[in-house]
């Protein structure tokens, strides 16, 4: 299976209500480092799986929704608790809503995506979808 990937960041704050985030329960702010991995099992007519320009775009496009914002005060949100890991499934789901709405052509290729949000050197957490 071939893969490329490509890095972006995001700075955001939040709350996580709930005994089990501990102090994480109050305000506080996050920088996340943001892999977005795509996997193919054959490469297009170019030799590539898609043009990275296309994925980088996308990826630093949808993550405008979230960077510098209270995540508690965006409405999609209201009411969730966005933990690393929601988040990064919400990232992916977006990021595959638009190519297959812009690229369809690279999305039909494609067999998984994978999004990792970095908390910290030591902390992450990934979603993995396969494309249907």
């Amino acid at each position: 299976m071939y893969s490329i990937k490509v890095r972006e960041n995001i700075l955001v704050a939040h709350s996580l209500p709930g005994e089990v985030f501990g102090p994480a329960q109050n305000m506080h702010g996050a920088t996340y480092l943001v892999d977005a991995e795509f996997f193919t099992d054959k490469l297009n007519k170019y030799n590539i799986i898609m043009d990275l320009g296309i994925v980088s775009t996308t990826l630093k496009d949808i993550l405008k929704i979230y960077n510098y914002q209270n995540l508690d005060e965006i409405d999609e949100f209201k009411g969730k608790i966005t933990s690393t890991e929601f988040l990064a499934e919400d990232i992916c789901n977006k990021i595959l809503n638009r190519l297959r709405n812009d690229f369809s052509e690279d999305y039909k290729s494609l067999k998984k995506i994978k999004i990792t949000l970095q908390e910290s050197n030591v902390a992450w957490a990934s979603y993995e979808k396969e494309v249907i």
